[in-house]
């Protein structure tokens, strides 16, 4: 192969010698340069007309594979699928002449599977791997190993558009960093704010319209995903003079071309994050940036897991802006509050940390590394969200006991879907035959397709529409109907294929009336109004997420089904339990049978478990307090006087505060609990009784010497403490008094009673710790009072 000599000037022609040297002495490479450089379609050129071998290119969409394929096949001036092919999922145009193929990164992953050596290849060539993208993370930790054990001579060059060089360059052995330098001409940003309860789109529409009149040129929009692009694009129709196109991956071939083709007329191209870096967009001098993408994420603990809209990384927001300066001078217009700049995170994050892992956790089970230890990572998996994707390998039988892939999973991983649809799409087959879980499939591996929220009325409309959505998903299903045995003759029944998909999203309504389902994995969701599925009792569910701040999810791809469907489907997920809980403010003893977290019926138990009824006794009184238990006058006094001496001497003197009793009540209420079964057995528990088996001996015999009940007064007689304050208080009237010279203690003279002075008749006189400075200070004043309203008693002027 020669390059031809036309080639266009592009800034990476100056360093493709230098890439070729580099590749050649270290085996690997870094090229790090700008979008707009020619570093996708010059670079594999270069190469191959220098090396014998083949060479891949490695793209993170598929969108952005056929363009590179197509630009590089015109320069050329050859048909795709010549010298230049390309191959993605469900499209190939290669042939045996193809010297440059350029592939996403996922089919590469499942051709590195059936073939680790990657026979006849001389270099693969990763692009933007600043992105960061799960299935590149994977691919270039495969590759590393591919070349350290079976393909030490496989040439490795991977390229960016940011500053990770150093780290790719570590990854790739040492390897040497290029770099091509382009022009920039000057970005004037302005900030374009949503105003008061306006939408995104709307913003962004708006913005639009300010950049059509402020600046010559195509203009080129980024929003989060092709809903957003829809509504913008009805919101800008009618404009005069002006091409309104949308740019995404789920577009028809001749739809995303005509996007990258200049036009007679000014064009306003409406893009997803493809036109970030792998693609070049001519003609445009003004960028309107919404400031939004669309993100993997997986929520482990509720079970849902998909696409979220998230804010734009600094470093994405400078990259977007740089589109408007690739020609001439630009502008762009940032569809945020100029403050909010600074607040934006860094860079992205990456795909590895964030995404549901299952389909990783499968690739690395049929490289034989289950838990990806020994592979070099750029970012490691994180070991919770990988074990939670085996466990999933596992039910879907993916994995033996021993986490080692099974056939059935070699399969499903050579089907090229996530596991879970894998599993779908083969028993479903045996099912209700090929074609009609193919079908199901296809819609549920291809976001935001469906319209409505009722599966059956979506596939309905997809099958009679003629639209390039829907001939993209008539193609798709073809597709995967003819990679399974189509033997199944049952009933189309969409819930079903569903439910092998998600059976932990088998759903049943929660009340007669309610819009609310509770799924089997524990989370409760809602059918939007409107949805014509709000008769149903049970719901397969397809598609739920949950937005911040609500407490349930929302529905919004599901199909009606029963229970006896959810029962043969998610049998795993069945169980039958004797439950003995507290519940209602008493025992309750019930044989459940569930579905996951759904309930299916449930009947009394006559006989129950004792063990299981002590443990929920202890729960209740747990729950409600020991007041459950009956305590008597004399029962609170007890505790109230171990109290007083838990606090004076500490141990041997044990704590009888609530929550101390209750940490230790299969303790000390052993014996009472053996013959309880329900709320009115404990109300029939003696306290105190039991409260004197905490009592610590031999210390317990000066229990009443200690912490005395009665307290024997001058004037005869025993007078009652009163310990339930923090200091122990005595009430005496004050002519019971007479004669003590000083305060009367306890607790071996430790404690001074507080004394509560009365009159004669019972009435508060004085409070006081310290009767000495009483009589001498505090008496004589309270003696006056009471000789006058007291004359008849008899009130000495020195008591003490």
């Amino acid at each position: 192969m020669r390059l031809p000599a036309d080639l266009p000037d592009l800034p990476v022609r100056a360093v493709l010698d230098d890439v070729v040297a580099a590749l050649r002495a270290h085996g690997t490479a870094v090229l790090v340069a700008p979008p707009g450089t020619g570093k996708t379609t010059l670079v594999p050129l270069a190469i191959a007309a220098a090396d014998a071998g083949k060479v891949i290119v490695a793209e993170p969409r598929r969108l952005a594979a056929r363009a590179a394929a197509a630009r590089m096949a015109a320069l050329l001036g050859e048909p795709v699928g010549r010298t230049v092919g390309y191959a993605v999922r469900g499209d190939r145009k290669t042939s045996a002449a193809t010297r440059v193929e350029v592939v996403t990164s996922g089919l590469l992953v499942r051709r590195l599977q059936t073939d680790p050596e990657l026979a006849g290849v001389g270099t693969v060539l990763l692009d933007e791997c600043h992105e960061r993208h799960l299935d590149a993370d994977l691919l270039l930790a495969l590759l590393l190993d591919a070349r350290a054990g079976l393909r030490p001579d496989l040439r490795l060059l991977a390229t960016s558009a940011t500053v990770a060089a150093e780290r790719l360059a570590d990854l790739l052995e040492d390897a040497p960093v290029l770099r091509a330098h382009t022009r920039t001409f000057p970005v004037d940003v302005r900030y374009v704010p949503p105003v008061r309860g306006e939408r995104a789109e709307a913003c962004v529409a708006r913005a639009i319209r300010l950049a059509l009149s402020e600046v010559d040129g195509d203009v080129l929009a980024f929003l989060p995903g092709a809903g957003e692009i829809r509504r913008v694009g009805s919101l800008l129709a009618g404009l005069e003079g002006v091409d309104v196109l949308p740019l995404h991956g789920r577009l028809a071939a001749s739809a995303q071309d005509a996007a990258l083709r200049e036009g007679a007329r000014r064009r306003v191209v409406l893009s997803t994050a493809v036109a970030e870096s792998s693609l070049t967009v001519p003609g445009v001098r003004a960028v309107v940036d919404a400031g939004l993408a669309r993100v993997s994420r997986v929520d482990h603990r509720r079970g849902l897991a998909g696409l979220v809209t998230v804010r734009v990384s600094a470093a994405v927001a400078e990259q977007r802006a740089g589109r408007a300066g690739r020609e001439a001078a630009g502008r762009v217009y940032r569809c945020w509050p100029e403050h909010e700049q600074s607040t934006l995170p860094r860079y992205p994050e990456p795909e590895i940390r964030t995404a549901d892992l299952t389909r990783l956790a499968l690739e690395l089970a049929c490289w034989g590394t289950p838990d990806g230890d020994g592979l070099g990572w750029w970012d490691a998996p994180p070991a919770g969200a990988l074990r939670a994707g085996r466990a999933v390998l596992s039910a879907l039988g993916a994995l033996d006991r021993d986490e080692r892939v099974t056939e059935r999973g070699r399969r499903m991983s050579a089907l090229g879907l996530h596991p879970r649809l894998a599993r779908a799409l083969l028993d479903g087959a045996a099912e209700v035959g090929a074609r009609a879980a193919a079908e199901v499939v296809a819609l549920l591996d291809d976001d935001g397709l469906a319209s409505g929220t009722a599966l059956d009325v979506e596939l309905g409309r997809l099958r009679s529409a003629g639209t390039d959505a829907t001939r993209r998903w008539q193609r798709e299903s073809r597709r995967l109907a003819a990679l399974v045995d189509g033997s199944g003759s049952g009933a189309a029944d969409p819930a079903l294929v569903v439910a092998l998909a998600h059976p932990e999203r088998l759903a049943r309504r929660r009340a007669a009336g309610s819009p609310v389902y509770l799924m089997a994995g524990g989370t409760a969701a809602e059918l939007p109004p409107g949805s014509g599925l709000g008769d149903a009792e049970w719901l397969a569910v397809a598609v739920a997420d949950r937005e911040p701040g609500r407490s349930h999810g929302r529905i919004r791809l599901a199909a009606r089904a029963d229970e006896r469907l959810a029962v043969r489907v998610a049998e795993p997920l069945l169980s039958t339990v004797d439950e003995v809980r507290w519940s209602g403010g008493d025992v309750t003893a019930n044989r459940v049978r569930r579905l996951g977290a759904i309930t299916l019926s449930e009947r009394r138990l006559s006989t129950p478990d004792s063990t299981a009824v002590r443990a929920a006794l202890v729960a209740g009184l747990r729950a409600e307090g020991i007041g459950l238990l009956r305590w008597s006058t004399d029962a609170a006094r007890l505790r109230q006087r171990m109290a007083f001496l838990h606090r004076v001497f500490g141990a041997p003197w044990p704590p009888v505060d609530d929550e101390s009793l209750l940490a230790d009540v299969d303790t000390w209420l052993a014996g009472p609990l053996s013959g309880a079964r329900r709320r009115a057995d404990l109300e029939r528990i003696e306290a105190g009784q039991a409260l004197r088996g905490l009592l610590p001996w031999p210390a317990a015999t000066r229990l009443d010497e200690l912490a005395p009940d009665r307290v024997a007064v001058p004037s005869g007689g025993q007078l009652r403490v009163d310990y339930s304050a923090d200091e122990p208080v005595l009430p005496v009237r004050v002519q019971q008094a007479f004669g003590w010279t000083d305060t009367p203690r306890i607790a071996d003279g430790r404690v001074p009673l507080v004394l509560h002075l009365l009159s004669p008749a019972g009435r508060p006189a004085a409070v006081t710790g310290d009767l000495a400075s009483f009589w001498r200070t505090g008496y004589p004043q309270v003696r006056a009072e009471l000789r006058g309203r007291y004359p008849k008693h008899s009130w000495p002027e020195h008591p003490g």
